[in-house]
């Protein structure tokens, strides 16, 4: 590990997981941390707990902002636990100078994204720093939640398993970099910024069964698979062709050789869903507006331990590693 900070340590790929290892966990070390999930789960297995930070630049792009993304944040890792987001916390340090017209503009998207999840702020922080000593605003939430279904775990994905996307991927985060570089694009292109409690909860209601969620941020749908196959210890192979992406998102990775599966989602969720129940947890999933897109990407298999295969519609096969360098920084 380098001896300094770089910005690859947040990019959610190799570097922030070494970073993660060999110094929080390390000095932190617990049963519950160990369990790597995107919310602790404590009190007998009845509660979820999760905390977030945001620093995106710019603060306002399309389709979302700021104070929307840092609600949807954390809430979203606490219904990956399957559970109802309740209480959240709210933290911010502003830099001197900010227009109070803008906090407004984003206190207000956070309260109807609080609303959508049925959740309320009950505690906080504000602090004011000289100007220059942060950039304009960054976001701390933290969040508690009610667990409606028990026992979903990253630790528990087996060959009985198949690995399902919630919508087309990528579009956060390119449209994060398109609004940061100024690229004057004439799509409809948006970022996928949702609340993703209203389709976890639509999943248990239904009676399907569920191994494992998570909401693909930073380092994408690569660094999620990733992660599973060595918190498992299984081969997770995925069908290229099988992968939702939107033409937009598609149009900026040729144009500036980015990877969709390693950009960053922030209303995207994988899934690991047992084999008799995929197909009418596939059929929930595109009940809902934006995720008409939903697909089963692959399965788990043994052919390679703790390694991601694509499969390519030409027969071909490569390794897909978990993202490393710097990706696309401020995306969250």
């Amino acid at each position: 590990m380098s001896k300094t900070i770089t910005l690859a340590h947040g990019n959610g790929g190799a570097e922030n997981n070494e970073l993660i290892t060999k110094v929080f966990y390390k000095a932190f070390k617990n049963d519950i941390l160990s369990k790597s999930e995107d919310a602790a789960v404590i009190q007998n297995g009845t509660l979820a707990f999760s905390t977030d930070s945001f620093t995106v630049s710019p603060l306002f792009f399309n389709g979302a902002n700021i104070g929307k993304l840092a609600v949807c944040g954390t809430c979203n890792d606490l219904a990956m636990m399957g559970a109802k987001p309740k209480y959240l916390t709210c933290s911010v340090i502003i830099e001197e100078g900010f227009e109070i017209r803008e906090l407004e503009k984003i206190v207000k998207s956070m309260k109807e994204e609080l609303e959508v999840n049925g959740a309320i702020v009950v505690s906080g922080d504000t602090k004011v720093v000289p100007k220059g000593a942060v950039d304009k605003i960054f976001i701390n939430t933290t969040g508690i939640g009610e667990i409606l279904y028990k026992d979903i775990s990253s630790n528990n994905i087996t060959e009985n398993d198949l690995i399902l996307v919630s919508r087309d991927i990528g579009a956060h985060g390119a449209t994060i970099f398109a609004a940061r570089e100024g690229m004057d694009l004439e799509t409809s292109l948006k970022s996928d910024c949702a609340s993703l409690y209203p389709q976890v909860k639509a999943l248990i209601d239904s009676g399907i069964k569920i191994t494992a969620l998570r909401d693909a941020t930073r380092g994408g749908v690569s660094a999620v698979l990733n992660e599973w196959a060595k918190q498992s210890d299984i081969c997770i192979e995925i069908e290229e062709e099988k992968i939702p992406v939107c033409d937009e998102v598609k149009g900026i990775c040729e144009m500036l050789g980015f990877e969709s599966l390693s950009l960053a989602n922030e209303g995207t969720f994988v899934l690991a869903i047992p084999k008799e129940d995929a197909q009418k947890a596939l059929e929930v999933l595109q009940t809902f507006e934006y995720s008409k897109t939903a697909s089963i990407i692959g399965k788990v298999t043994q052919q390679y331990e703790q390694r991601v295969i694509l499969n390519s519609q030409w027969g071909t096969k490569r390794f897909l590693d978990i993202p490393t360098g710097e990706l696309l920084p401020r995306i969250c």
